[in-house]
């Protein structure tokens, strides 16, 4: 008995020693442990800290570019110093002179934009419009159409717009070419009107007021009703409403209903008066072709451009609104080159507006098939809005 008893004493202290061993060989273990864990907390931190400073960097040289990008063009910027760099700029005018030039230069940096195309013939409705944009503190720039830049110098204005002069081209091929994203990332937002509007009842400050309080990215003034052209219902002014985001009607060939999950319907902007925030821009820039310069069919997918869901991000202000007096000018600008009518080896005159009309066809059905081959082209992009028009043909099947 004494034997076993003995024998379960020494049992019991071996599993004692080896409980303490463990304990000490965890104890000792701890420190290091401890060390290992603030060694990689310390690596975690720095990457995280060299990762922010880089990428701030990339944004800081160009704040639209990827990573990518700013890799691509910093080889060819080797030869400069990085601080001297200067990727932004802006349409603002600069004194030649002035002890205090640099002062006032920042001082009268203006935070938006007004670019219209411009002829001599509606130099009052322009008049009108440019007036109320100055006086809002905005940054106006004229692209003249038909050549003529000296009879806008009576103007009291005159002087304050910038002027750039191409014969017969049209507000998207002007756009294409001298609103790029890197110029204008300066202001908040660009508008892009055409010249026969009327404004008797828009103030530019009051109108970004609203579009800015309902986180519009793109949008435009409503139609008057009695505006001498009218396209699409959803431009009509709501006489109630501040502003709106869709319309609904159920005549005509195209339909809207609560199931409208797109263009015409909602998400939608015309081309006369479209509106464009800063991201919203640098999209629909892109969007723009190059060679398509009537710009029809863009509107229809501007608001894949509207950073997010376009039936929320897309509105029509109905509070402040224009009046459209749909005056036809292009290829009436009495250019030498480019006359009313003209003739082709002796056969019968043609009218300059119907071949306009007939380039605007054919750019549209150009503009849809480069959408679609693109879209099938490019295997990593999703449709954003697919659901919607998912859910919009089960619906109008259930109708039927």
């Amino acid at each position: 008995m004494k034997t076993f008893q003995s024998w379960n004493a020494l049992v019991k202290k071996r599993n004692a020693l080896a409980e303490g061993g463990n304990c000490g060989f965890k104890m000792r273990q701890l420190p290091f442990m401890g060390v290992i864990c603030t060694v990689m907390l310390f690596i975690v931190y720095r990457t995280t800290d060299y990762q922010y400073h880089k990428t701030e960097m990339e944004t800081r040289f160009h704040p639209f570019a990827t990573v990518k990008d700013y890799h691509l063009h910093l080889g060819k910027l080797r030869g400069l110093p990085r601080g001297i760099m200067q990727a932004r700029s802006d349409l603002e005018l600069r004194p030649l002179w002035s002890s205090n030039s640099q002062s006032k230069a920042s001082a009268t940096t203006n935070k938006n934009l007004l670019a219209m195309p411009v002829g001599i013939k509606q130099k009052d409705f322009v008049d009108d419009v440019v007036k109320k944009f100055l006086a809002a503190n905005f940054t106006i720039i004229l692209f003249h159409y038909d050549g003529n830049v000296d009879g806008w110098w009576d103007l009291g204005w005159g002087e304050k717009a910038i002027h750039i002069v191409a014969y017969n081209q049209t507000k998207w091929w002007f756009a294409k070419r001298f609103l790029h994203p890197d110029i204008v990332s300066v202001y908040d937002y660009i508008f892009l009107w055409d010249e026969d509007l009327g404004v008797e009842h828009f103030d530019p400050t009051r109108y970004l007021e609203i579009v800015e309080s309902e986180g519009l990215e793109i949008s435009q003034p409503a139609l008057d009703p009695n505006s001498t052209e009218i396209h699409h219902r959803i431009t009509i002014r709501a006489r109630t409403k501040k502003f709106h985001r869709r319309v609904y009607d159920l005549r005509g060939k195209t339909k809207c209903s609560n199931s409208s999950e797109g263009p015409p319907c909602t998400g939608f902007v015309e081309g006369m008066a479209p509106v464009f925030s800063r991201s919203a821009w640098y999209c629909a820039w892109h969007l723009i072709q190059n060679d398509l310069v009537h710009g029809w069919g863009v509107d229809m997918k501007l608001g894949y451009c509207a950073q997010g869901d376009r039936s929320k991000k897309v509105g029509v202000v109905d509070s402040e609104y224009i009046v459209h007096k749909g005056i036809q000018s292009l290829g009436g600008s009495g250019h030498p080159t480019m006359r009313t009518t003209m003739k082709r080896h002796g056969a019968s005159s043609f009218d300059l507006r119907t071949e306009i009309r007939r380039q605007s066809t054919w750019e549209l059905k150009v503009f849809k098939e480069r959408w679609n081959q693109s879209v099938e082209e490019d295997k990593n992009w999703v449709d954003p809005f697919l659901r919607y028009q998912r859910r919009s043909k089960k619906h109008k099947r259930q109708d039927n």
